[in-house]
Order: structure tokens, then sequence, then C-alpha cells
């Protein structure tokens, strides 16, 4: 049978999957293999260490580093507090002592006699993970985090903003042609994740910023908005790590685009459940893209298939058209022609024949094509 290659877009009623949750850096691992657990439950935690501030005692007291030790009034490893004395001269003549404060909470890190300074720490930061996602502890990474396993509804998007969040599913909109407007978001949408159609101005989105929604999910965003939210351009970079107040998730692409209507259909029926969301994108080698994560099962699905990652499309696969003048299209694949063909920019290139839902058939390049795993 014919194939070929092809980016996916999962939008997926229920699938089984596995997330991998690791710290930065080694740090304790706080629930065992098999546990279950809630997607704001923390896994592991780690110690980011404190910003460190040097004190030069030799030359603030006019004094050879050697001599540093006899006004020393801490060693290394004491605590110390904002203000308090950590050197002081003893002169004949107390107009002439001098005294040192520090100018931090933290511990005296080190003690240089060749410098004559003391290196100050702030308390270490602590690093908390969450699992992110409700599901079973499958794996144990010592000292690192943890796998978790869980089914449920996945859909991922094309581009995103914000980080990792939670909250129940709020359906904003009646249609997926629809545009979320600033009176839409009210305080029922507070904590939630906010479903729209098409789009989502700059207006709706601080509006969810004012009322605490976690995260809305649109059809597309004009990209002279996203500048304006972020104040720069985002060119081949990792997003997922902006500080907006709410993470912003497009399941289409830029402009005044509706959301697919099986994508649309799909996050209704999850309506009122909780869900986990990323707005992490890397557009550049490795690609990661934004995702919806709903677990359980949705209503009238009894059975959840393996996440397999084919990475192909055959005959019979949904795909979405996403190129002008058919972009957002959904149909099935008909056929894929082995030979080239003559295509509108009269150069050579592989096609396929796709299936609209009305039953015309038309041709369409492949690189114009991204399959919809189902």
């Amino acid at each position: 049978m014919a194939h070929a290659y092809t980016p996916g877009l999962k939008v997926m009623p229920c699938t089984l999957f596995r997330k991998k949750r690791l710290l930065p850096i080694p740090g304790k691992v706080l629930v065992e293999d098999g546990r279950q657990v809630e997607a704001t439950d923390m896994v592991a935690q780690t110690e980011l260490p404190g910003k460190v501030f040097p004190v030069n005692v030799a030359n603030r007291m006019s004094v050879g580093p050697e001599e540093i030790k006899d006004l020393l009034l801490k060693k290394e490893g004491d605590p110390v507090k904002k203000g308090e004395i950590i050197a002081e001269n003893k002169p004949f003549i107390k107009w002439f002592k001098t005294s040192i404060e520090s100018p931090i909470d933290g511990t005296v890190d080190s003690i240089s006699h060749v410098t004559g300074q003391v290196m100050l720490r702030e308390p270490p930061k602590v690093l908390p993970l969450q699992a992110y996602v409700k599901g079973r502890v499958v794996e144990v990474v010592p000292n690192f985090g943890v796998t978790i396993e869980s089914e449920g509804t996945f859909i991922q998007g094309i581009f995103g903003i914000g980080g990792e969040t939670n909250g129940d599913i709020h359906m904003a909109v009646q249609s997926p042609d629809e545009e979320l407007t600033p009176e839409a978001i009210n305080e029922a949408c507070r904590g939630k994740i906010v479903i729209g159609g098409k789009h989502a101005g700059i207006t709706a989105i601080r509006r969810g910023v004012e009322m605490g929604v976690k995260a809305i999910v649109v059809g597309g965003i004009h990209d002279r908005d996203l500048r304006q939210l972020l104040g720069y351009d985002i060119g081949v970079a990792v997003t997922g790590t902006e500080q907006i107040g709410l993470t912003v998730i497009v399941t289409e692409g830029f402009g005044m685009i509706p959301m697919a209507e099986y994508t649309f259909k799909l996050l209704a029926s999850r309506n009122g459940e909780k869900a986990s969301v990323s707005g992490a994108t890397q557009i550049r080698a490795g690609v990661m893209r934004p995702e919806i994560i709903v677990p359980g099962f949705p209503k009238h699905v009894t059975e959840c298939k393996k996440d397999q990652g084919r990475g192909w499309i055959e005959p019979g696969d949904p795909i979405r058209i996403i190129r002008e003048p058919h972009f957002g299209v959904i149909g099935t694949v008909k056929s894929l022609p082995p030979e080239l063909t003559v295509i509108g920019s009269e150069s050579h290139a592989r096609v396929l024949e796709v299936t609209l839902a009305g039953g015309e058939v038309i041709v369409v390049p492949r690189a114009n094509i991204e399959v919809l795993e189902k």
C-alpha cells in the first residue's frame, strides 16, 4: 500500500500516553513507582543555589587580606541576617570604629584570605515539580523525576505561549467560527481553561488575565496582538516561559481562523472536566507543540488506543490542508499517486487525492497537509 511521511497533529478522543517529569538539576523524588498522582501533586523537588554577594572586607577595613581573620565575627557556614554586623575593628578611639553589615539574609559561603573577600549567599530556592497530568507513576529516575502514564483526550495546537497550568474546561462560545470577545469572559471563567472559536484579540486576552483565567484556547490569533502582548517578536525560539498571566494556545494558525470542528466538538464533549494544558512551543529542530490533555474517557468512548506515532500517512487517514486555497479544510486521503504532478506554481511535486466531507475529491501537494491522529 502506498504511504508517505508527513508531519502529524494529534487530536485524539482517548489515547494512552506517557509524560516524563524531570528536574533540571539533581534533587529528591517524592513519589514511588506505581503511585497514582493528581495533576497538582509534587513528584520531585530540588534546591537552586541562592545568589552570591561579595563583600570586600579588606578594602573596606583598609587592611591586608591576611588580617581580616581578626576582624570577622562570622565563620564559613554561619547564618547571617540583613543588617547584622559581620566584621568590625576595635580601635583605641571609638570614633574610628568601622563595622560591616550583611546586605542579605543568608549564610557565609566562603572567606578568602588571599583576596580579603567574604562571599555571602542567599538561601536556596526550592524548585518543586508537579505531576502536570493525572495518572500513574510507571518509572522513577533517581534524583531527577518520574514518568507518568495516563489515558485521556489529547489535543495538540499549532502555537502557544505561557507555561503549564490546570483547570476545568469552560466553553465560552457556541460554535468554532464564533470569536471570543471580552464580554464572553466573566466571573464564571475564573480559574478555567476557556475555549473560544476562531479568534481572540488582545483585549479578550487581557480581559482573561484580569478575570484570573488559567488558559485561552482558540483557532487563531493575530501576530500583531502577540507582539503587543509580549513586547517582542518570537522567532525560531522555544516558548513556554512567558509571564503574561495565562497560557494561550492556538489550534489552527495566525489570523481569523475558525477552530477545526472536530477539535471544537471534542473539547465541548469534555466541558466542565479538569484539564492540563501547556503552551510550550518549539518551532525549530525537535518540534514541540502546545497541548491540551483531559484525563479519563470521554463520553461514548470505552477504549483508549496507545499513541504509536506512526509518522506516515496512508489512504483512509484523516488530514487537514494547511495551505490556500483550501486552508483549514479537513478531509480523508483517497489515494497517493506515485508519479510527480504539475501543480499551480508550474513545478513538479508529489500529490495526494483528498475526499472532502461533501464527497468532492481534490488534488493537493503532499507538503500542504498534515495528518490528524484521531
